[in-house]
């Protein structure tokens, strides 16, 4: 049996898991950095992933009960993502390779958000949306690549999720804290809804929001936010599947969360005869066994990576990346 260690960074998220070849996830342990105020500080962010780092490890090999000699390749989160915490992740997963002497593979974040989504819900040819804090894309695997088919123009709808959240005072992450008041909205209050064929536009909505901020009651906005945005993105999601002649819909990225678009997602999907396929909440949100699960694929297709050649790629697109199993 093979075993993977998976290191993720790209963010706030640092994440440690173990997995087997069969698609068990020993554990999958993580430590995540909360600004004081405002959004992710990269530098802020990184100080607090080296602190932890060591912990971290520890504790996750410590649940997945193995010994670092018992693993075949260590994984590490390449991009895309925020320099400084991509750094760190990099330099344990480098330090560990080299001390024990073990293959290294470097994994695009979107990848492996998609792949643990392949694993955990049991899709065969699904459309995927992938929702983030800075990502979001509507994708489906074409030949050996995963191809973009509609994504937004502007800002990521996790992202607007949390600048409307800063701006009504709210600690981050913001998306959470949206969910939660929403669930008391009554009131639809009408926002600019942006969809162009399979892309979305989020700017002028988290605009028109924010200047209502104090004029109508938190929770309406937060209800009509998510609506809104949601909504923007199943229609286009929908057109893809269509597009596409897909019925399987799973959603990746910790937006996926977020309890109203799942609901929502099922809704559309049963009212045209699809199946949203769902899966265990802790693998929407960054996560080591994301990262363990898509590098023991990549190694076992020969895609390993020297230390030399290991340098984080900040941008690194998702249909930049063969996939060949």
């Amino acid at each position: 049996m093979l075993i993977s260690l998976g290191i993720e960074t790209t963010a706030h998220t640092f994440g440690v898991a173990f997995v087997n070849d069969k698609g068990e996830v020993l554990s999958n342990v993580k430590s995540v950095y909360t600004p004081k105020e405002g959004g992710i500080h990269p530098r802020e962010a990184s100080k607090h992933h080296y602190e932890v780092a060591v912990g971290v490890l520890r504790k996750a090999k410590e649940e997945a009960k193995v010994k670092m000699e018992d693993v075949a390749v260590v994984a590490f989160s390449r991009g895309p993502g925020l320099g400084p915490c991509l750094r760190a992740g990099a330099t344990l997963a480098r330090a560990v390779a080299l001390k024990f002497k073990k293959p290294l593979v470097g994994v695009n974040h979107a990848v492996a958000h998609l792949e643990i989504g392949y694993l955990k819900s049991g899709a065969r040819d699904p459309v995927f949306l992938y929702v983030s804090g800075g990502n979001t894309q509507i994708i489906s695997k074409v030949g050996d690549r995963y191809v973009v088919f509609g994504e937004t123009e502007d800002i990521a709808v996790g992202n607007l999720l949390d600048a409307f959240a800063r701006s009504a005072g709210l600690p981050f992450p913001g998306g959470p804290k949206i969910m939660n008041l929403a669930k008391n909205g009554k009131k639809l209050i009408k926002l600019p809804y942006v969809v162009k064929g399979m892309n979305v536009s989020f700017s002028g909505t988290l605009t028109a929001a924010e200047k209502l901020i104090g004029k109508e009651s938190i929770e309406d906005l937060a209800y009509s936010l998510q609506e809104t945005s949601f909504a923007m993105l199943l229609e286009a999601t929908e057109r893809a599947m269509a597009y596409l002649k897909k019925e399987e819909l799973v959603i990746a990225g910790g937006v996926g969360a977020n309890e109203r678009l799942r609901e929502m997602a099922r809704t559309m999907c049963e009212e045209r005869g699809a199946r949203f396929l769902d899966y265990p909440i802790e693998y929407y949100g960054d996560n080591g066994a994301m990262i363990a699960w898509t590098g023991l694929k990549q190694y076992l297709f020969g895609d390993t990576i020297s230390v030399e050649d290991s340098k984080v790629l900040v941008r690194f697109r998702i249909d930049d990346v063969r996939i060949p199993w």
